[in-house]
């Protein structure tokens, strides 16, 4: 056996047995003794592949991937600039915490600065985004190699679930392969064992963190960002404060999210006057108005992050901590003045969004149509915030807020569809579905997803609308520079990869779109018209403040 499939052949076996259920694999020549063995595997049943032609595609499905399974997957990728197309996925996975090992094949270091095809500077390529770093070295035929080897993925995969630092994140290992790259006959035998042992090759283990106690008594809110977990929603329970939970949160459920929160901040200043203090899980990037509240000098905040990066862009936090715990409060007159508000701001919104298609109300009708085994995938931008207005329905959604980009969206609704036992419907932008309709085009050999995508088409970048760039002031630039109208037949793009397209006018029309059962990929679209959004953000804030004013 030669020294690149040796190394491959352990390289993998030692994936799986650190629980790698799922490899992504994007074709190449100087990756060929990873590809094969990662081939074999699969064949084996030891895990699943796939296969992408994009590297950029490849990473976002890795994304998927561990949104769906909660499971570190690896990225393989030959030489060259294959290598830094997966810098997007690998920033995403640096920011939400996700745990992405990246297999680079190299050159060996010989051939580097050489001028050989496909050769550049791989070494920390990534920068500061990634968690751990490796140059594995060119693989040769002495002993110890294998314990090196198995010592080596055992180390990344438990850096990148934050094993020992509780701080998961994405990882490098740059792989240099020297010929021959496939499989050979001749040649001495392996001078040692290539098994590995029962499990990983080096179990890691760590303590729990402890977590603090907070008092009960100020006016207290909980925010719920990005990735926020239960936690949140069982703090806001047990001390009967509002929880403010974005859609991507993991605790938008139960008896405290107040569910108009955004407008809620913004329309009535009696409520949010009276905040005093805020404890912020998770990553919240949605909402100006909760962004607004963290920056006050009237109020307290507590952030509550496991590692030693915590959000903070007001700079008002006065206390981190790795967990909390409150004891349970008998007093429910701050909640319930949350909720009664709530109660009157729902129907006066449901009211704006009634009979025509917005995209509220479009995001509102996905999330009643996914269902309790079904999974939620939503793009950034104006979709997110879409659904962030929607009536609080307990599905699972998963979105890339980490940097909050909308490269990638399409690759990872495939990832988490296919880690999803149940049905996933995904809601994006227009932009965010041409950004990345590479994501749809999947090989005839390859596992496929049930995944339904609505596309809210307003013909360009619709949230700029609603904000500053928007204004009248800047309307004789606005279309070129920022709304970046595209005239895109999307039927016609999806009828080249043969996927089913519908087009939707009313909301009836797309309730009924959402009904059959979802069978493999197919494309539901609306047309919204994006002059509309700005007035559509003033009505739904004027008819919340004036539910709130009492008879």
């Amino acid at each position: 056996m030669n020294p690149s499939t040796a190394f491959a052949t352990v390289v993998v076996d030692e994936l799986i047995r650190s629980g790698v259920r799922e490899a992504v694999l994007a074709p190449g020549s100087r990756s060929a003794p990873l590809a094969l063995a990662l081939a074999a595997a699969d064949r084996e049943g030891r895990l699943r592949l796939h296969v992408r032609i994009d590297e950029r595609t490849a990473g976002f499905l890795a994304i998927g991937l561990i949104r769906g399974t909660g499971l570190p997957v690896p990225v393989v990728t030959t030489s060259g600039t294959a290598v830094v197309n997966l810098h997007p996925a690998v920033l995403e996975a640096s920011h939400s915490g996700l745990p992405l090992i990246v297999l680079s094949a190299d050159r060996p270091p010989e051939l580097r600065g050489s001028g050989a095809n496909q050769t550049t500077d791989q070494l920390k390529v990534f920068g500061s985004a990634v968690r751990l770093f490796h140059e594995v070295g060119t693989p040769t035929q002495e002993l110890g190699q294998v314990a090196y080897w198995r010592s080596t993925i055992a180390r990344a995969v438990s850096t990148a679930v934050g094993a020992r630092t509780a701080d998961p994140g994405p990882v490098q290992l740059n792989c240099a392969l020297a010929e021959p790259l496939v499989p050979t006959s001749d040649g001495p035998d392996w001078p040692e064992s290539l098994e590995g042992r029962s499990g990983p090759w080096t179990s890691v283990h760590a303590g729990a963190a402890q977590p603090t106690a907070v008092a009960a008594g100020p006016k207290t809110v909980v925010v719920a960002g990005d990735g926020a977990s239960q936690a949140a929603r069982l703090i806001a329970e047990a001390g009967r404060w509002p929880l403010f939970a974005e859609p991507s949160s993991r605790a938008r459920t139960g008896p405290a999210v107040i569910s108009a929160y955004r407008l809620l901040l913004s329309a009535s200043s009696q409520l949010s006057g009276e905040i005093e203090r805020v404890l912020v899980f998770g990553h919240p990037t949605l909402s100006r108005p909760v962004m607004k509240l963290l920056a006050r000098q009237d109020v307290e905040v507590v952030v509550v992050a496991p590692t030693g990066l915590w959000p903070d862009a007001g700079r008002r936090a006065a206390a981190v901590v790795t967990g909390l715990e409150v004891t349970a409060s008998d007093d429910t007159d701050w909640l319930a003045r949350w909720q009664h508000a709530d109660q009157l701001a729902r129907p006066a919104i449901d009211k704006v969004l009634a009979d025509r298609l917005t995209g509220p109300a479009i995001a509102a009708i996905v999330a009643e149509a996914v269902g309790a085994d079904g999974m939620l995938v939503v793009a950034s931008s104006n979709s997110v915030r879409d659904l962030d207005l929607a009536p609080v329905v307990p599905i699972r959604t998963v979105a890339n807020r980490g940097l909050a980009g909308i490269d990638g969206t399409l690759s990872t609704a495939v990832g988490a569809a296919l880690a999803n036992a149940g049905a996933t419907h995904a809601l994006v932008g227009d932009l965010a579905f041409l950004h990345d309709f590479n994501g749809l085009i999947i090989g005839p050999a390859e596992p496929r997803p049930d995944l339904r995508i609505v596309v809210v088409n307003d013909n360009g970048g619709g949230i700029f609308s609603t904000l500053e760039q928007g204004a009248d002031a800047h309307a004789d630039h606005f279309d070129r520079i920022f709304g970046t109208p595209h005239d895109t037949n999307l039927a016609a793009l999806c009828a080249a990869a043969d996927i089913p397209h519908h087009l939707v006018e009313t909301q009836e029309a797309l309730r009924a779109a959402l009904t059959p059962t979802v069978a493999g990929i197919d494309v539901v679209e609306a047309h919204l018209d994006r002059t509309t959004h700005r007035a559509l953000a003033a009505a739904l804030t004027a008819a919340t403040s004036q539910a709130l004013i009492q008879p």
